[in-house]
């Protein structure tokens, strides 16, 4: 089953995602501030929303680590 049909994988994935753009962005911030709109926007865009949320997106990876590790 694809991350696509099964919910639990698809919030897994967009946490992932959203957690590396922070992560390259703080390492070299050049590779995605070039490219604010478009296509390759959304990880510019994904790097800010774990900039900014950053205690909200901790706590979703740790509720979801903990869903992964027990209920599944």
């Amino acid at each position: 089953m694809s991350a696509l049909f099964n919910f639990q994988s698809l919030l897994t994935v967009v946490l992932l995602l959203i957690c590396t753009c922070a992560y390259i962005r703080s390492i070299a911030p050049s590779l995605l501030d070039k490219n604010k709109t478009g296509f390759l926007g959304i990880f510019w865009k994904c790097a800010r929303i774990g900039e900014r949320k950053s205690p909200y997106v901790a706590v979703c990876c740790i509720a979801m680590a903990l869903s992964i590790l027990f209920w599944t």
